[in-house]
């Protein structure tokens, strides 16, 4: 019996279709790659570190404000004296606007983490413009004024979102030292401590995840990484103070 078709049309076609089966999947997770990439997109600014010979570093934290760790995170930023800019969410936002207050009122940078925290990497042009401009508008009521950066929810964009932002003249911001995304980092507030103190360079742009009540090991960890990383002669600023003073690396 014959699986393979004798007819050289009907035999081209069986090797197409083949193709198309085998290189679609591989497409998709190339383009879930692209989306994901910390130093490229298709349109507009991006940046995940930048260019410079000072020994600066800025911390960064996603998500929230969550009541779990929100308060415990600006303590701790607050006994050293450092700025930090917070990604936040608008829904969280819309749910805990006093918690929003207190990090504007602590002089902390407020960036733009959309609305929802879903992946904004297949949708609509509309659904962009809601999610920034909604999660802006609760940004604005915390009473700060500076300017608003935007990171992607777990640092996912492919066009729509980057088209979006570079019409409208705002930085795509990601980071190059993460220690989250480590199971063996991210269980030991020491391990994590140690992981961003080892890769931090000047112009580093470090995310921590503070906010939520599993996140104790972060909350834990901010302490040694502000005092070591001082030990080894490094300040602190916020991510537009930052791209101020260089090029995106």
């Amino acid at each position: 019996m014959r699986f393979f078709p004798t007819n050289t049309r009907a035999r081209r076609l069986v090797v197409a279709l083949a193709v198309v089966v085998v290189l679609t999947p591989l497409c998709g997770l190339g383009l879930w790659q692209l989306a994901g990439a910390r130093t490229f997109q298709f349109y507009g600014g991006l940046v995940s570190s930048v260019e410079t010979s000072a020994k600066v570093v800025a911390l960064t934290f996603d998500d929230g404000p969550d009541p779990a760790g929100a308060r415990r995170t600006l303590d701790e930023l607050a006994a050293r004296e450092v700025p930090a800019t917070f990604y936040l969410t608008g829904h969280e936002l819309a749910a805990h606007p006093e918690l929003g207050r207190a990090v504007a009122e602590a002089g902390h940078e407020i960036g733009n983490h959309s609305f929802s925290h879903d992946r904004m990497v297949f949708v609509t042009p509309g659904r962009v413009a809601d999610e920034v401009e909604r999660t802006d508008e609760l940004i604005r009521a915390t009473g700060y004024r500076g300017p608003i950066t935007f990171r992607p929810p777990n640092g996912k964009k492919l066009l729509v979102l980057p088209r979006y932002l570079d019409q409208h003249g705002r930085t795509t911001v990601m980071w190059d030292v993460e220690p989250n995304s480590y199971p063996e980092v991210d269980r030991s507030a020491e391990a994590t401590a140690r992981h961003v103190v080892d890769n931090a360079r000047p112009g580093s742009i470090v995310l921590l995840h503070s906010m939520y009540q599993g996140r104790q090991a972060s909350r834990d960890a901010i302490g040694p990484i502000v005092d070591r990383l001082r030990e080894r002669g490094y300040r602190f600023v916020t991510v537009s103070e930052l791209l101020a003073m260089g090029p995106p690396r």
